[in-house]
């Protein structure tokens, strides 16, 4: 693969064949034919076939099927094409159902894409990151992700955070020019790479590679870990290891013992693999991507798009969220309210040090400078920027040189704004009135004294200190923020949002606690928490948490409401901290400095007008920054939970006690209580209805408060529903047995319409807490129960149920079995009270 840094800029134009205006629209359409689209993996699109056929992977499928093929060759060949086109019929089920649910993701997820500027005709023109080809020509600013591999062609004040691809702390200043063709990666300072984000400055860069070709393509398998393992993915997989254990069990027993008992060996394999796909839920994949498609869909119209379909059951469940206050507890549009000297009075010597040190800054767009910019306008006509140290979360300060006479002998001036203790910190000297006099602690304790009064009304505070410096090519933070005369004082008010109370007190009736994590003093912090009802249990400022190990934060972050001056390593681990404790954390932010604890929170929410970096680490994205928008977001996600839940108390309650029946009574009957095919047709039918649970009503009860999986809950769920299954199961074999005097194809018919009856009336039981009849099903659920009851009841008296094992019964049996069941349902609805009496989710 060609080295490209180690050439010099019109060298790298040529090979690249483009120009410092770019390429042209037409020609980076043929290069996007030739080399493909600007992503690590290009996304796999599978045919409807593809599509279908990936339905039928799954290992007790394909068990199922060979045990077909076996049957086939023992020339049970009726029984075999029985078993094979239920199959196909669930799996169409599973695959219509998903892939239309998995498109209407897609239109949503389309929404949010992350988009680059390049030059293409000359032109600046902002294009999906996917659609970069070589040869283009990024344009580049504070808060862009690198969408590809480049070479810088021209920067500014350019610094770049790579720390993903080189574990560098802090970020790296990029420059154009030739480095030696043997440099090593954090020696390419005229290289920018995919997956890293610009930190601030503003640059050129010319694409040399994309996709896979990329540095972060080379090396993917190696930083590619797997992401964290979501709440519910977790909750997921300990749901299958169950099954799986109860599974393997069951089947195994079942076969020995049929085989020792000399039942058909073909039959007793057939019955057995029947009876596992019985207890499993092989409809969960389905329900699940339906449910999170739904929900995401539901959530898109409230204005809250989802980037991450599982973290919409980690919304639901989450207990804390932590949020930055701009934007979300406050207006978010900040004004200056003053520029003040250092005795407290308006100045226009200060408001123009501020307006020069804003109008010339080229780093990261931030609300304050527009504040300045807005207020009031300076002729800036003659005066030349020389040089700008940009501001970086360690200093906390933004410094610009300019010339305001040049080819004078007037020496430049260095103007510094930022935090105030990080301003006083360079200043040795403070302007009084038109003199400037050594800095002594009286003047410290003075602009404490009056930096409290104001951070107690609400305001943000920050410091101005200015001085002249010799004119020389480069200005450096050591040799040169440093020695600097204190100017006064600016003022900033953002005021809180209206309305913000009672959306506080809305995630309080839900269950969610805010906490508030802000860069600001802790002082504003508190008088704006106290504004918007927002309790202060306590407040820790950086400098408290920087004294603590990682076991007293995880105590203390519980305790706290407020966390102030913090940096972005901070943020992080306040969440994990949180987490640690054993909560379900959200993190709201749109800044570069949000990403890292975007990352390690449990639910990542950004804006749509956020930094690309901010909305890249994001779970999800909100149309606009306001906490009402996740209030409906919330309720959602538990909605979305709340169903998920019901498609496996069905399957563990009426399913896992008729498969325990069942295995239970082909060890006494002289013949198999259901054949294969009647049990695959049963768990076929009985899956039916579960496609409406989606959409179903969910109980206020269970969007008041956050659920997360509990593996106990739900075992203990399954033993006792089971065994209520159980009871009215041996019921109905007694009645076949010894009042009807059933014969085998009777026995099977009745226990067909009996099994499936329960697990049809079941789902409508245990979807809601309360008694069934004062709780409404959606319509979809409702309608396919009895669509699928009416069905069931048919199925003994059609032309073709002799293929299946069917024949009619007397009208007093099929009224027998009705009644069992309207028992079966009082049984479940006592059985029902006195577990959610004993148990809780």
């Amino acid at each position: 693969m060609n080295t490209y840094w180690n050439l010099d800029t019109s060298k790298i134009l040529h090979e690249m064949e483009s120009t410092p205006d770019g390429i042209s629209t037409e020609e980076a359409g043929r290069r996007l034919q030739k080399v493909g689209p600007n992503v690590l993996k290009p996304r796999r699109r599978f045919t409807t076939f593809q599509s279908l056929a990936k339905q039928f992977t799954s290992p007790l499928v394909l068990i199922l099927l060979f045990a077909a093929v076996v049957s086939l060759v023992a020339g049970e060949w009726t029984d075999a094409i029985i078993v094979i086109l239920i199959v196909l019929a669930s799996g169409l089920l599973s695959f219509v159902q998903e892939f239309r649910a998995g498109k209407a993701v897609e239109r949503l997820q389309a929404q949010v894409v992350t988009k680059a500027v390049v030059l293409r005709d000359g032109k600046p023109m902002s294009i999906p990151a996917g659609q970069i080809v070589p040869g283009d020509i990024l344009m580049l600013s504070a808060g862009s992700l690198i969408p590809a591999d480049g070479i810088v062609l021209d920067a500014k004040d350019f610094f770049v955070n790579q720390a993903v691809l080189t574990g560098e702390t802090f970020p790296v200043e990029k420059k154009e020019g030739p480095v030696p063709a043997d440099a090593e990666l954090t020696e390419r300072i005229n290289s920018v790479f995919m997956g890293t984000n610009v930190r601030s400055g503003t640059a050129k860069a010319l694409v040399v590679r994309t996709g896979a070709d990329t540095m972060f393509g080379e090396i993917a398998e190696r930083l590619k870990l797997r992401p964290p393992e979501t709440e519910f993915e977790h909750g997921i997989r300990k749901f299958g290891i169950l099954l799986t254990k109860i599974m393997t069990v069951l089947v195994v027993a079942v076969l020995i013992i049929n085989i020792i008992l000399n039942k058909p060996p073909i039959d007793s394999l057939l019955f057995a693999i029947a009876l596992a796909v019985g207890i499993a839920p092989e409809l969960l994949p389905a329900i699940i991507t339906i449910n999170l498609s739904k929900g995401a869909q539901l959530m898109s119209k409230s204005g809250v798009i989802v980037r991450q379909l599982n973290a919409i059951e980690n919304l639901g469940s989450m207990d804390i969220l932590c949020t930055d206050k701009t934007g979300t507890i406050t207006v978010g549009v900040v004004s200056l309210d003053g520029a003040l000297d250092t005795a407290g009075a308006p100045s226009e010597d200060v408001m123009r040090l501020a307006f020069l040190n804003a109008a010339f800054q080229t780093g990261i767009a931030n609300p304050l400078d527009e504040a300045i910019l807005a207020s009031k306008h300076t002729d800036v006509t003659g005066i030349d920027k020389l040089e700008e140290i940009p501001y970086d979360f360690q200093r906390k300060r933004l410094s610009v040189v300019v010339d305001s006479d040049p080819g004078t002998a007037i020496r430049p001036l260095l103007i510094s704004k930022g935090a105030l203790d990080n301003v006083l910190s360079i200043c040795t000297s403070i302007q009084v009135g038109k003199d400037a006099v050594p800095f002594n602690e009286g003047h410290r304790a003075e602009i404490k004294k009056q930096f409290a009064g104001w951070s107690e009304q609400g305001y943000r505070v920050l410091g101005i200190a200015a001085r002249e410096v010799a004119r020389k090519a480069e200005y450096t933070v050591k040799l040169d923020e440093r020695e600097m005369t204190f100017s006064g004082f600016l003022l900033f008010f953002d005021p809180p949002k209206p309305g913000v109370a009672a959306t506080i007190e809305s995630l309080k009736q839900l269950g969610v606690q805010i906490k508030v994590i802000t860069g600001d003093n802790h002082l504003v912090a508190r008088h704006l928490a106290e504004s918007v009802g927002l309790p202060v249990e306590g407040i820790i400022t950086a400098n408290e948490i920087k004294e603590m190990n990682d076991e007293a934060l995880w105590h203390a972050a519980e305790r706290m409401t407020v966390f102030a001056e913090v940096d972005p390593v901070q943020k992080e681990r306040i969440i994990l901290a949180l987490r640690k404790m054993g909560h379900v954390v959200g993190y709201m932010g749109d800044g570069i400095n949000d990403a890292p604890a975007l990352h390690s929170a449990d639910v990542g929410i950004s804006v749509e007008q956020a930094v690309d970096v901010a909305k890249d680490a994001a779970d999800f994205v909100l149309l606009s920054q306001d906490l009402d928008l996740l209030v409906s977001g919330i309720k959602e996600g538990r909605r979305t939970f709340a169903n998920t839940l019901k498609y496996i108390f069905t399957t563990t309650s009426a399913n896992f006690g008729n498969m325990l029946s069942m295995a239970g009574a082909s060890l006494f009957l002289p013949f198999l209580p259901l054949l294969a095919k009647q049990i695959l047709l049963n768990n076929f039918l009985s899956d039916i209805p579960a496609i409406g649970i989606p959409g179903d009503n969910v109980d206020e009860d269970q969007i008041k408060t956050p659920h997360r999986w509990n593996m106990r809950f739900i075992r203990n769920f399954m033993i006792i529903f089971g065994l209520v299954s159980s009871v009215f199961d041996y019921a109905t074999f007694g009645m076949l047995l010894f009042i009807l005097k059933a014969t085998e194809s009777q026995f099977q018919t009745a226990w067909f319409i009996e099994s499936l009856l329960t697990e049809l009336v079941i789902a409508l039981v245990v979807r809601t807490r309360f008694a069934f009849y004062k709780s409404r099903p959606g319509k979809a659920l409702l309608w396919l129960t009895i669509a699928t009851s009416v069905v069931t009841f048919a199925l003994p008296y059609l032309p073709f149920n002799h293929f299946l094992g069917f024949t009619p019964l007397p009208a007093w049996v099929i009224a027998a079995l009705i009644g069992l069941t309207a028992l079966y349902v009082v049984a479940a609805e006592i059985a029902k009270k006195y577990f959610y009496a004993h148990a809780s989710l």
